[in-house]
């Protein structure tokens, strides 16, 4: 029997994710349901193929954007991902834990409502399998699914990351069923079909491009997922830069295959504009029309399952990772303290996994593209910009940090990256932009009032919780 001094029976997060589990994750985030759903909102943005450019700007953003997370992640390896490094660099001028604050802050909606597309795509490709369904019907299936995603998580962190590589292969096989059939039908005369609308460089054309940027750069969330639980990782230091890149770069070359096979096959003017009432119908679920096109409704019928798989996978690799975050926020007391609790068996922090679970179940039953705009605009300020931020503080005022990963030809991902974001936050509409500060505004001052009436200071005198590599004695 241990003796009271013996900590080794405690609950503790286990570090059982390799870079197989790790980029599984990734991927299976990136993947899921957006280039499904998504692919006539690209299209529309600049009416025909040149919309493929708004594609090409968030790969760009993506791939530097990775970079900065790989290094940040690396570095500072433990559970909370963009809230622990906020609150590490800001702490260097001052305002870590407003930071650390503020990121929970926006999370708290923007990371349900990223969830929340998963569940609306879901049922939108579930339209095709069960064509009477009805809106209600639908709303319980959502439910229903989201329920079940929560119990499979419910579990050891061994067993989940047999489920995520599970999950995986049922998304690798989709994707390149869509692939591999789009390939032997391509017709290029399809594809690149001329568009009757014509666009000179003006606002007109990077208002489009804006919202084709930010259609690319929502089916690209995710790249980063291994961030978060971090404190599950092994040999974080390696494992963690390599899946992002891994994944950033297999995602990217199979979204392209994957845009261009629809587009070779059902021609794209069937389905922009995609809210036109002749083109809903094809809008909501191109993907089984175009296998529909080629092998017939019965087969198409099939790969929708595997579609709805592939959905199943992302919602999966969300809830699981955002579940650690407000769990690594109460650890440090910045978060309420029940948020910390981990599973007395499972170890597991269960209450959070509820929470963000239940919260994203909710959020399903608004309007997809409100869904998209909406998490990007609240996490582009704080959480992105604000990264950037954060590492290039990190890098000037802490510069003996050990970092096992370097930001490559840095500081130019660095400012590619802030141009990046700055243009997709400037090419949203007014109601967004407002809705974006709005959320900062408000954070900071709830901040302020949780300050005066918890009676801690606006910064604490040393940065709350471990420093760059003081969680590296946890490596397993």
């Amino acid at each position: 029997m241990s003796s009271p001094s013996d900590t080794s029976a405690e609950p503790h997060l286990q570090r059982r994710f390799g870079l197989l589990q790790a980029t599984a994750l990734n991927m299976s985030n990136m993947i899921g349901i957006g280039p499904f759903i998504t692919i006539p909102a690209l299209m529309s943005a600049l009416g025909g193929p040149l919309s493929m450019i708004g594609w090409a700007v968030a790969v760009v953003i993506a791939i530097f954007d990775g970079m900065i997370w790989s290094e940040l992640g690396a570095a500072m390896p433990g559970s909370g991902g963009s809230y622990r490094y906020l609150r590490e660099g800001f702490a260097k001028i001052g305002l870590g834990r407003l930071m650390a604050f503020l990121f929970i802050w926006q999370f708290i909606l923007s990371g349900p409502l990223e969830i929340a597309s998963g569940f609306i795509g879901f049922k939108s490709y579930l339209g095709y399998v069960w064509p009477k369904m009805s809106e209600f019907h639908g709303n319980m299936v959502v439910v229903a699914l989201g329920v079940t995603t929560i119990f499979l998580l419910y579990r050891r962190i061994g067993s989940i990351g047999k489920i995520t590589v599970t999950l995986w292969i049922g998304t690798l096989l989709t994707t390149g069923a869509v692939i591999v059939t789009g390939a032997m039908n391509f017709d290029p005369k399809v594809a690149f079909a001329p568009s009757s609308q014509t666009w000179g460089f003006g606002w007109g054309f990077l208002w489009g491009l804006g919202a084709a940027s930010r259609v690319g750069v929502y089916d690209y969330l995710g790249y980063y997922d291994i961030c978060y639980i971090g404190d599950e990782v092994r040999e974080p230091g390696r494992v963690i830069p390599k899946s992002i890149l891994l994944s950033v770069v297999g995602v990217a070359l199979i979204y392209v295959a994957i845009n261009f096979s629809i587009i070779g096959v059902v021609p794209w003017k069937d389905f922009v504009p995609a809210d036109a009432p002749d083109k809903k119908e094809t809008a909501s679920f191109v993907v089984s029309i175009f296998m529909e096109r080629i092998y017939g409704s019965k087969v198409a019928t099939f790969f929708t399952l595997m579609v709805l798989w592939a959905t199943v996978g992302s919602i999966f690799a969300l809830i699981l990772g955002y579940s650690r975050i407000p769990f690594a926020a109460a650890r440090d007391g910045n978060f309420f303290s029940i948020f910390g609790r981990l599973h007395p068996t499972k170890n597991f922090p269960h209450i959070s996994l509820l929470v963000i679970g239940g919260i994203s179940i909710l959020c399903s039953f608004l309007p997809l593209l409100t869904v998209i705009d909406a998490l990007l605009v609240t996490r582009i300020v704080v959480q992105f910009i604000g990264q950037v931020v954060a590492l290039l503080l990190l890098r000037k005022l802490a510069p003996n940090m050990e970092r096992p990963y370097r930001v490559w030809l840095y500081p130019l991902p660095c400012l590619v990256t802030l141009l990046g974001w700055v243009f997709i936050f400037a090419t949203t509409s007014n109601q967004l932009k407002l809705l974006g500060t709005g959320t900062l505004v408000a954070g900071t001052f709830f901040y302020l009032l949780w300050c005066k009436i918890t009676r801690q200071p606006f910064e604490p005198a040393k940065a709350a919780g471990p420093t760059a590599r003081e969680r590296a004695g946890l490596e397993q």
